[in-house]
């Protein structure tokens, strides 16, 4: 698999991937997506891989989409290109593994909404993170009106969106945009640490609570309270709900085989 904006690798368990567009700030191009898109399917299809950290290196996560190339194409042309990058991110939202975003620097426009389709997002001292496209006429298109509300609430969305406002780090975590904030040198150890702690789970019941907690986030509450159960029970079919209960009743660890 050859790769020209990013960087792929598995550690033990942990597939690990890397924006790498230095030059750019890792802006997000048409290359650039098809480059992730054909990572996250081999993620898909690797039973290996338990875990996932998406990272931009210690610079910069993402600077948002490519201005120069959108500066230049007309609307259908911005439809297609959109609808290519929300569809990869459609793909990491709905991966049946845990995504952690590791952001270091800035995570602005199409890479606040890269970090929104992770399930985790850590950040070290310094990031910060904006969703400015109102600043150009436009509007945020591969998730940054939805899954922002969805993750902070309309209140601070509005702001982020409607203000083209850029938020520190001590804002985002305030507000639950991420969960930690950390030393920079620091940020890929505590992301190694966090995806050790998710790839030791049972894959089976990580992929039924992804699953339970996605849905719910887009139906009412009866019917997600009804799929919530419904998965809930169907777990017990499974060899690691037996071997995760008797490993707790015989007071050791467990050894889940994922099925």
């Amino acid at each position: 698999m050859e790769l020209n904006t990013l960087r792929y690798e598995k550690d033990d368990g942990i597939g690990i991937i890397t924006l790498n567009r230095p030059n750019a700030m890792n802006a997000l191009n048409d290359e650039m997506i098809g480059d992730l898109s054909l990572v996250v399917d081999e993620v898909a299809g690797d039973r290996e891989v338990l875990a996932v950290i998406i990272t931009g290196g210690d610079k910069v996560f993402a600077a948002g989409g490519d201005i120069a190339f959108m500066s230049n194409i007309d609307s259908l042309q911005a439809e297609k290109f959109v609808e290519a990058i929300r569809s990869v991110f459609d793909k990491i939202y709905q991966l049946d593994k845990p995504v952690i975003a590791a952001i270091s620097g800035l995570a602005l426009g199409g890479g606040s909404e890269l970090a929104l389709a992770c399930d985790i997002r850590i950040a070290a001292e310094g990031a910060a993170f904006g969703q400015p496209e109102i600043n150009l006429a436009i509007i945020p298109g591969a998730g940054g009106t939805q899954r922002l509300t969805r993750t902070v609430g309309p209140g601070w969305a509005k702001y982020m969106v409607m203000t083209g406002s850029v938020i520190s780090a001590e804002t985002a975590l305030k507000i639950g945009l991420i969960t930690a904030i950390v030393a920079k040198e620091e940020l890929m150890n505590e992301a190694k640490k966090l995806a050790r702690t998710l790839s030791a789970k049972s894959p089976v019941a990580m992929k039924a609570a992804k699953r339970s907690l996605n849905f719910g986030m887009n139906v009412d509450l009866p019917s997600g309270l009804s799929f919530e159960l419904k998965t809930f029970a169907g777990l017990f079919a499974s060899e690691d709900q037996k071997e995760g209960m008797k490993a707790f009743l015989e007071k050791r660890k467990a050894v889940y085989k994922g099925r």
